[in-house]
């Protein structure tokens, strides 16, 4: 098992640049990041810069949003009809970071529900995550797609382990897997052992529950849940000391 850092998350107090360095500085040899940018298509001078940051810090990036839109309340716009030219744009600039970086991991936050527009999304949805799929199946890379839990995220349809399954088994592409966000499932009262063996599972990222802080705030038994796994594990809570001296519990 590795512990990677998301980076939108953990040394948010440092800019963008600096925060792939600290968390190697910390001990950690992985990143992870929402999407950086302000737009979904950066100029390369930007793009460029984000990729010295990562390589210069000797760090891998283990996964990746696409455009997400989190920092203005959204959850991703895979299924938003007034953003699918946009999102378009952005599948290939998230892969090709993807590809120089050697990131295979890309998550594709479903969207928020628009009333009226129900069937719609959940249409155009299926289309753009198989679209995401093909281009990321190009560079050896999955299409994660996760379940929230509905009371952060009220208007998030996808709050469920089952509801995630559905969505990835009806895309039909054999690259999309499921994001196992151990935090909003435990949110959800699900169970968390079943939903870490399911065979979908792409990658896994812990915070503890209820309050979202560090493993061994609340009530989730990651030690118990996790012994055995040999993937990455993204770090997900929220904890501005940034003490990782829980880790050693896993050593």
């Amino acid at each position: 098992m590795r512990f990677d850092v998301n980076c939108s998350i953990l040394f948010t107090g440092l800019p963008l640049l600096e925060r792939p360095a600290a968390a190697k500085a910390a001990g950690f040899d992985g990143v992870e990041f929402w999407w950086p940018f302000a737009a979904a298509v950066p100029d390369d001078h930007e793009v460029d810069a984000f990729v010295a940051a990562i390589e210069d810090a000797g760090v891998r990036l283990v996964g990746l949003n696409f455009a997400d839109d989190i920092a203005e309340g959204g959850r991703g716009l895979f299924s938003r009809p007034a953003d699918r030219a946009r999102l378009r744009d952005n599948l290939d600039v998230a892969v090709g970071i993807a590809e120089r970086l050697g990131c295979t991991a890309l998550n594709a936050l479903y969207g928020n529900r628009v009333a009226g527009q129900e069937r719609q999304q959940d249409v155009l949805a299926l289309e753009n995550l198989a679209l995401a799929a093909r281009k990321a199946a190009k560079i050896g890379a999955v299409v994660l797609v996760e379940a929230l839990n509905s009371y952060e995220s009220p208007s998030y349809p996808l709050v469920s382990v089952k509801g995630a399954i559905d969505v990835i088994e009806n895309v039909g592409e054999p690259n999309v897997r499921f994001l196992c966000d151990l935090y909003h499932l435990a949110r959800m009262g699900e169970d968390l052992t079943a939903a870490l063996a399911h065979p979908l599972v792409g990658h896994v990222q812990i915070a503890d529950a209820p309050g979202r802080g560090r493993p061994g705030t609340g009530e989730i038994p990651f030690k118990r849940l996790l012994d055995g796994y040999d993937g990455w594990v993204g770090l997900e809570y929220k904890d501005p000391g940034l003490d990782f001296d829980w880790i050693k519990e896993f050593s």
